[in-house]
This record gives structure tokens, sequence and C-alpha cells, in this order.
């Protein structure tokens, strides 16, 4: 009795999932774009101000932020597409799940 108070059929998953998976879809390549932006011209910021610094430590200070910013651009990309990714993987066991009933 309990099982089939609880049980969630497949239309009521399709209810919850589709909206999520669409809104994903459609918001991951969007942030790739803006992550891809905004990480350039803030590269290019600092890549200039690197440039522009004559105290041997504000060099050094400006060439770790800049390292910094590189590497946390890449792993920003990286989560991004394992999140597309695992999000097709996700989509492909949902449609082959056997729901109760």
């Amino acid at each position: 009795m309990l099982y089939s108070l609880l049980a969630i059929t497949q239309n009521d998953m399709e209810k919850i999932v589709e909206p999520v998976i669409e809104v994903c879809n459609v918001l991951i390549p969007v942030l790739l774009a803006v992550v891809g932006a905004v990480g350039a011209i803030w590269c290019i910021l600092l890549g200039v101000k690197y440039a522009k610094a004559d105290d041997p430590q504000e060099h050094e200070k400006t060439k770790k932020g800049l390292i910094n910013a590189i590497i946390g651009f890449v792993l920003i990309f990286i989560l991004l597409i394992m999140l597309q990714v695992g999000l097709h993987y996700f989509t492909q066991w949902w449609a082959n799940y056997a729901y109760p009933g």
C-alpha cells in the first residue's frame, strides 16, 4: 500500500525532468559563452596589469593572479562540459528506466 502511494509514474517523472533538461540545454551554451568572454577579458586585463607592473612584488602578485584566473576558467569550462555530458547520460538513463507498477 505504502509503496503504491510513493511510486512515481512515468508521467509524473516527465513533468519533473523535462523542464529541468530544457533549461539546462538552453543555459549551458549561454554559460559557456559568458564564461569564455569574461575569462578572455579578465585575462587580457591581468596581462596588461602584468606588463605595466614596475615593482617585482606587484609583478609576482599579478602573475599569480593571472595563473589562478586561467586555472579557474579552465575548471569552470570542464565542469560545464561535464554537466552537459552528464545530462546526456541522465536523459538516456531516464528514457530506459523501468517504472514500477
